[in-house]
């Protein structure tokens, strides 16, 4: 991650797009580099605040995703890239894993740069602890088995999207709301 020399703004490890150093970019820049470098995921497999939209009723609500990672033309797994408490943005970002496709994508993940949870969307479990329990690029291609492809029920589809509003919403950081 470079830095301008006031330190308010950093190039993006993924896109090389200037972005503000604020909130929890530097986690996210943490995990973009482990995503590349050590899990050996290509940068153009990796979207930086992917966007995600739904109706809800007469309103419409959008936001961004920290990172969504594909292999193979599928995604795979979401990131919530955040400081503090971890297990406090399951909720969060499994709503969005559920939510981002039209199918639920098979993992989300919550990190800080320096250590993650992991959980499987749909049964919504912790598969593990610690940059070691996000998958590698080659684990990931077992993630999208089409057999194992399950898509989110109009009822619980609702219901998340009321949880991922009401967490989303209440973040504050700068890249979430352009």
């Amino acid at each position: 991650m470079s830095t301008d020399a006031n330190g308010e703004w950093v190039i993006d490890y993924i896109t090389g797009r200037k972005v503000p150093n604020a909130g929890a970019e530097a986690n996210r820049q943490a995990v973009e580099r482990h995503l590349v470098e050590i899990k050996g995921y290509a940068k153009t497999e990796i979207e930086v605040d992917a966007s995600i939209c739904f109706d809800m009723g007469l309103e419409q609500y959008a936001s961004f995703l920290d990172l969504v990672v594909s292999v193979a033309g599928r995604r795979c797994m979401v990131i919530k890239c955040a400081p503090g408490s971890l297990a406090s943005r399951e909720r969060e970002v499994v709503a969005a894993a559920r939510l981002l496709a039209s199918y639920q994508i098979p993992l989300a993940v919550a990190s800080d740069g320096q250590t993650a949870i992991v959980w499987e969307t749909i049964s919504g479990k912790e598969r593990g602890q610690g940059l070691n329990a996000i998958p590698s690029r080659q684990q990931a291609e077992h993630l999208i088995d089409p057999h194992r492809i399950a898509p989110l029920n109009e009822k619980r589809r609702m219901q998340q999207q009321l949880i991922f509003r009401s967490y989303d919403s209440m973040n504050v950081h700068g890249s979430a709301k352009k």
